[in-house]
């Protein structure tokens, strides 16, 4: 007993296009700051700490260095 297929509806699906928008040419605005303008921000503070490490890593191996090498200049005279 073979039953016949019912026809299946496609069911149309619309998608919706996005419009973009018309490239419009670029405009010179005016900057909220002053290029050259010296204002202390958090990153002001981040970066100096930062730099006084630096500095003074950098002095601890030099004193390092000058102590060794005062170690070999008195063994080897």
């Amino acid at each position: 007993m073979a039953t016949a297929k019912k026809a299946t509806k496609k069911k149309v699906t619309h998608r919706k296009v996005k419009k973009t928008a018309a490239v419009k040419s670029f405009k010179i605005s005016k900057e909220p700051t002053p290029f050259v303008s010296f204002r202390v921000t958090d990153q002001t503070v981040y970066w100096s700490i930062l730099l006084i490490l630096i500095l003074i890593l950098a002095l601890w191996v030099l004193q390092i260095q000058i102590n060794i090498s005062d170690v070999l200049n008195q063994i080897n005279p």
